[in-house]
């Protein structure tokens, strides 16, 4: 005969299984979901190779952003420079003064 006056307790170890079943299932759900959507593939357009440049002077060739960020290493270079420059002006004005 079983009891149904009082509800049972639920303990902690049981609340986390519970907690982490539907933490699963919350991330398995919509992945299928996705997957079993009714989308169409899109067609893709033909490849077309890119116009033929110019011949120019040989060289290495450089990606766009390497000259980019060349310049700016550059000038965090040079502003670098001109701070520790500025700073060993002070020190040395700084010393001067105390003497």
């Amino acid at each position: 005969m079983s009891h149904q006056g009082e509800p049972e307790a639920i303990s902690r170890r049981k609340m986390l299984s519970l907690l982490g079943l539907v933490a699963a299932t919350t991330v398995a759900v919509p992945s299928t979901i996705l997957t079993v959507s009714e989308a169409e593939a899109q067609a893709t357009s033909p490849v077309t190779p890119p116009p033929a440049s110019p011949p120019g002077p040989p060289g290495p060739p450089t990606a766009p952003g390497t000259e980019r960020r060349q310049e700016r290493r550059a000038s965090r270079r040079k502003r670098r420079a001109a701070r520790r420059a500025a700073r060993r002006k002070a020190r040395e004005e700084r010393a001067k003064a105390k003497l």
